[in-house]
C-alpha cells in the first residue's frame, strides 16, 4: 500500500479558517504562560502561551495550551501535524488542536522572516448571518 505523502505549506499561504494544514517552522520566542478561566465543572485552571513561529516566507502566533508550554523553547524547529488557523481579536493565530500535533524535528530553518508577521495585519470577519454566503439554507416554510 502507497501513501502519498502529506504536502506542507508555508507561513505566508496562511490565512483565517484554514484546516489540516502541515507546516515546519522555527520559535523565534514564546511568550508567559497565563491562565484562563474555565466553564467546565471541575473548575480547573488552564494555562495557555503564545509563540511566534516562522519560516522563511513569514511569522504568526502558534498557541500553546497546557503541556504544551514547556516542551518547546526559542530556536526549536517544530513539525505541526493537522493544524487550523482562526481569527482572535482580528489577529491570525495557529493552532494545532486536540486532534493535531506539535514535535520537535532535525530539519533545520536557518532565517525567520519576522517582517511579514501575519497576526500582526487586522482582518475583519464577518458574522455570519450578515454575510452573503451563510452557511447554511433556511427551511422553507408551508
Amino acid at each position: 500500500m502507497s501513501t502519498v505523502p502529506e504536502e506542507s505549506v508555508k507561513v505566508a499561504s496562511l490565512k483565517p479558517d484554514l484546516h489540516h494544514l502541515n507546516l515546519t517552522v522555527k520559535i523565534v520566542n514564546v511568550g508567559p504562560s497565563r491562565t484562563i478561566p474555565t466553564v467546565r465543572r471541575d473548575q480547573r485552571q488552564r494555562f495557555v502561551a503564545e509563540a511566534l513561529v516562522g519560516d522563511e516566507t513569514g511569522s504568526v502566533v502558534l498557541t500553546l495550551w497546557e503541556d504544551q508550554i514547556g516542551r518547546f523553547k526559542p530556536q526549536d524547529v517544530i513539525e505541526i501535524r493537522s493544524g487550523y488557523t482562526t481569527l482572535f481579536r482580528g489577529s491570525l493565530r495557529l493552532n494545532s488542536g486536540r486532534g493535531g500535533r506539535i514535535e520537535k524535528t532535525g530539519k533545520g530553518i536557518e532565517q525567520v522572516n519576522t517582517k511579514n508577521n501575519l497576526s500582526e495585519k487586522t482582518h475583519i470577519q464577518i458574522p455570519w448571518h450578515l454575510s452573503e454566503s451563510r452557511p447554511f439554507r433556511a427551511k422553507r416554510r408551508r
